[in-house]
C-alpha cells in the first residue's frame, strides 16, 4: 500500500530526494526550485539521509560539484531553474559528454530578461541539445514518480546520461496535491545502488576525466552520446514496466487521452495536459471527436511512437510553452513535424505559442485552439501554421 499525503510538487520532489537518498547534493536557491534543496537540507540536519550537502555560492558551481561528485564515484543531485539552469550551462554540456548520471529536478521558469520568475519552458528548451535525457511531469506525483525512476534510467550501462525531470514553476511546484508517495525500503530496493565502472576514486584503475578531446576522437565520442540517447528509450520503457509493477501506475514516453477515434488532437507538456484533457471531455460531451497526447518523455524524443498515434487524425495542434525566436515555430512543434514527414504521415499541423512568462492558459484558450482545428477539418487549410494564444492583441 502506497502513503496517501499532500504535497506540492517541490515538497514531492525533495522527499524522492530523500527516499534515494544521494551521496552528494549541491545546489544554490533560486525561485521557484528553491524550497526543494531547502526542504532536503532539512532531512540531512535531521539524519534522515546521510548525504553529503554542498551549499555553493553558484548555480554553476553546484553543476561542478555534482560532475566532481559523479566523476568520483558518487551518485549526484540537484536542482534549479531558469538563469540558474543557464549559468550552469558549460558544466550541463561537461555532464553530458563526461557521461555522468547526474539526476537534476528542473522546475521550469521563463529565462531572463526582462526578468520573470514565472513559468514557461524556456528553460529547458535552451538545452534540450545538451545531451540529457528529459522527462517532463504533469502534476505532483508525476514529478515525484519521474524521480524515482530517473536514476535507474541514467545509470543503466547503455545510457550512463544525465537526467534531469522537468515541472511548472508555481503551477505544480507551489500547488499542493493529493499524491501517494512509495515506501521506502521498496523505493531503495528499486532504485538500487549506484556502482559505476570507471570512477576517479577506483585505484585500482587510474582514469583521467576531461582530457584534450582534439579532432581525431571527438565525433566518435559524440556518436557515442546519440547511440546512447537511443538506447534509453528502451531503457525507460523497461524502468517504467517495472514501477508499475511496484506502484500499479502506468507510463509510456507519451500519455494518449481520448485518442483511440480522435479526429483532432493537441500535443503539449506539463501542466497544460491538465486543463486540455477537461477541454476534451466537454468537447467529447458534444459530440466532437477530440483528443489530447502529453510528451513526457522529450529526449530522447519518441518520433516513431508519436507519428503511428497521431498519424489517423484530420487536424492537429502542437502547443509550445516556449518561442523558438525562429519564425518557424517552437521546438515541440519542430520535433512533432519533423517525426511524421519521415514517417510519411501527412496531417495539418499548426504551432501555438502559450503561456509565456507564465501567462494564465485557460479552459477558452484551449477551447480557441480546437475550434481552429475543427475550421482546418472543414476548409482543408491552415491560413497560418506559426500562432498564438492567450496574447492581448
Amino acid at each position: 500500500m502506497g502513503i496517501r499525503e499532500r504535497l506540492s510538487g517541490n515538497e514531492a520532489a525533495a522527499i524522492a530526494m530523500k527516499q534515494i537518498n544521494p551521496d552528494v547534493v549541491a545546489a544554490f536557491p533560486i525561485t521557484p526550485s528553491t524550497e526543494i534543496p531547502q526542504y532536503f537540507s532539512t532531512f540531512v540536519s535531521n539524519g534522515s539521509v546521510d548525504t553529503e550537502f554542498v551549499a555553493v555560492e553558484s548555480e554553476h558551481s553546484a553543476m561542478s560539484a555534482c560532475v566532481g561528485a559523479e566523476a568520483a564515484g558518487a551518485r549526484a543531485m540537484t536542482a534549479t531553474s531558469a538563469n540558474g539552469l543557464s549559468y550552469m550551462w558549460e558544466m550541463i554540456y561537461i555532464a553530458s559528454s563526461l557521461r555522468l548520471p547526474i539526476v537534476m529536478s528542473l522546475v521550469n521558469r521563463a529565462v531572463s530578461g526582462p526578468l520573470n520568475i514565472h513559468n514557461d519552458h524556456s528553460d529547458a528548451m535552451g538545452v534540450r541539445d545538451a545531451g540529457w535525457i528529459m522527462l517532463f511531469s504533469e502534476n505532483n506525483q508525476e514529478a515525484y514518480d519521474n524521480l524515482i525512476m530517473a536514476h535507474r534510467i541514467a545509470e543503466h550501462k547503455d545510457v550512463l546520461l544525465p537526467l534531469m525531470v522537468c515541472q511548472d514553476g508555481f503551477i505544480t511546484s507551489h500547488s499542493i496535491e493529493n499524491i501517494e508517495l512509495i515506501e521506502d525500503n521498496k523505493v531503495k530496493e528499486f532504485v538500487g545502488t549506484y556502482k559505476p565502472e570507471h570512477y576517479l576514486l577506483n585505484d585500482k584503475e587510474p582514469i583521467a576525466i576531461g582530457p584534450l578531446d582534439v579532432q581525431s576522437y571527438l565525433f566518435e565520442h559524440k556518436y557515442q552520446q546519440a547511440e546512447s540517447m537511443r538506447a534509453a528509450k528502451q531503457v525507460i520503457a523497461d524502468v517504467a514496466a517495472d514501477f508499475e509493477k511496484m506502484t500499479g501506475r502506468k507510463y509510456s514516453f507519451f500519455e494518449e487521452y481520448q485518442m483511440e477515434d480522435a479526429e483532432i488532437a493537441v500535443v503539449c507538456m506539463n501542466s497544460t495536459a491538465g486543463t486540455t484533457k477537461t477541454v476534451v471531455d466537454e468537447l467529447r460531451q458534444k459530440g466532437i471527436k477530440a483528443g489530447m497526447v502529453k510528451i513526457r518523455v522529450f529526449r530522447p524524443f519518441p518520433a516513431e511512437e508519436l507519428a503511428k498515434s497521431l498519424g489517423n487524425l484530420r487536424a492537429l495542434a502542437v502547443m509550445d510553452k516556449a518561442d523558438s525566436l525562429n519564425a518557424a515555430g517552437g521546438a515541440l512543434f519542430e520535433d512533432v513535424v519533423s517525426g511524421m514527414y519521415t514517417a510519411k504521415k501527412q496531417v495539418p499541423t499548426v504551432n501555438y505559442v502559450y503561456g509565456i512568462g507564465g501567462r494564465d492558459t485557460t479552459v477558452k484558450d484551449i477551447y480557441e485552439v480546437y475550434d481552429y482545428l475543427q475550421t482546418v477539418v472543414k476548409t482543408g487549410e491552415i491560413d497560418n501554421p506559426y500562432r498564438y494564444v492567450g496574447l492581448r492583441k
